[in-house]
């Protein structure tokens, strides 16, 4: 399992260093032709990376996987212990539960957008029932509060449209944004430490408030974390230095996989088509295996429909609607399209989407929300060959 969580543990700068070019959204065949060159053994995680950040969602997966991996059928112990609970709207139920919490930890997998996407649903509930500060792992930018959108500068993972998307809702929304993540590429049990301490450090200057921690894979951990040498994660830490107990929530171990051979079979007998937890007649929550002690709750992401050849799950809750380019836009393909939010794009802004288009047949849909836009197409060779405004009501 170590190399699933290398990409994790690498520093920015080499993370930067490794990057394929230096356009931040790029063709497919660009990404990939990268990837093959590429001679780092971590190169499909970063690969994994680049693909979700130009919106490739299936490639994205794909690649990912290319590290293998896969699960085991479930023992009968297993399936007994399983068969005591029952699904329940994901969303709902969490909405519901942070009435009664101050401090909630939802993780993501770094190349999966859908994690972003399903935060972002969150934070209306939430703010309803009194959070204010919302924390990012991914967030480099002492500004963001001021500036009230996100920028190409505001952190490595922040130039994925989704996760730009989670960042511009919360800040309209009126969230207060933190970062937290370790100084000087820390890794192991010190960055476990210092975000933690990072934490505490919003928590105690306001000490009243309600707080949402949006961080990557493991850090989500309250018990025993998979690397040993971390002796505890994040999560844990932040715990036993506060005195305070996170509801702490997994998104990345049930989440569909490029396949299934490498996808939980757990995701296939729940078979619901809507983000669900699942708890059993005591009102426990299911999180994992019966011996598990690593969080509190575990979410189980059905598997994606496509509409308009885009995951389904990019209208969050029918709160963006379909756009289809005009073909009399586009001479030439393929072309990639980015759509900024008006006045952005000059500022060094992320777009809200990005599609690229092989063909005059097959023409993705861009997902947006209401709102006035800046729709830019460029050609193979990444130059600006149309660009217009576009509002969606």
């Amino acid at each position: 399992m170590k190399i699933i969580y290398i990409l994790c543990f690498l520093s920015l700068s080499n993370v930067l260093i490794a990057q394929v070019a230096k356009e931040k959204y790029q063709f497919s065949k660009d990404i990939n032709a990268a990837i093959e060159k590429d001679t780092l053994a971590w190169k499909y995680q970063l690969g994994a990376v680049e693909y979700a950040t130009s919106g490739y969602y299936r490639e994205a997966l794909t690649t990912w996987d290319k590290n293998g991996g896969g699960f085991k059928k479930l023992s009968a112990k297993d399936s007994l212990y399983f068969k005591n609970f029952k699904p329940k709207s994901a969303k709902e139920y969490i909405i519901e539960r942070s009435k009664a919490e101050q401090i909630i930890i939802i993780n993501e997998a770094h190349h999966n957008a859908r994690h972003r996407v399903f935060t972002t649903s969150l934070l209306r509930g939430l703010y309803e029932n009194g959070y204010r500060f919302l924390g990012l792992e991914a967030l480099s930018d002492t500004l963001i509060n001021d500036r009230k959108f996100p920028t190409i500068k505001s952190g490595y993972y922040v130039k994925e449209p989704q996760m730009a998307n989670l960042i511009r809702v919360a800040l309209e929304m009126g969230f207060t944004l933190f970062e937290y993540e370790a100084t000087d590429g820390k890794n192991g049990k010190e960055r476990e430490i210092e975000q933690a301490e990072n934490i505490k450090k919003i928590i105690d200057e306001n000490p009243n408030s309600k707080f949402l921690i949006h961080c990557g894979y493991d850090h989500v951990i309250e018990g025993t974390p998979k690397i040993k040498r971390w002796e505890k994660a994040m999560a844990g830490r932040l715990k036993k230095i506060t005195n305070r107990n996170p509801f702490t929530i997994d998104q990345v171990t049930y989440s569909e996989k490029s396949d299934l051979k490498f996808t939980n079979p757990i995701i296939e007998l729940v078979n619901k088509a809507t983000s669900v937890v699942l708890i059993d007649e005591k009102g426990s929550l299911f999180n994992g295996l019966a011996d598990n002690d690593k969080v509190d709750c575990q979410i189980i992401h059905p598997i994606t429909k496509y509409i308009s050849y885009r995951p389904n799950w990019l209208l969050l809750d029918k709160e963006r609607k379909k756009y289809t380019i005009p073909k009399s836009k586009i001479n030439q393909y393929p072309a990639l399209v980015l759509a900024f939010k008006y006045n952005e794009y000059e500022h060094q802004g992320i777009p809200v989407d990005v599609v690229e288009i092989l063909n005059k047949e097959e023409i993705p849909k861009l997902m947006l929300p209401a709102g006035k836009y800046q729709i830019l197409i460029k050609n193979k060779m990444y130059e600006i060959v149309s660009i217009y405004t576009l509002t969606i009501k």
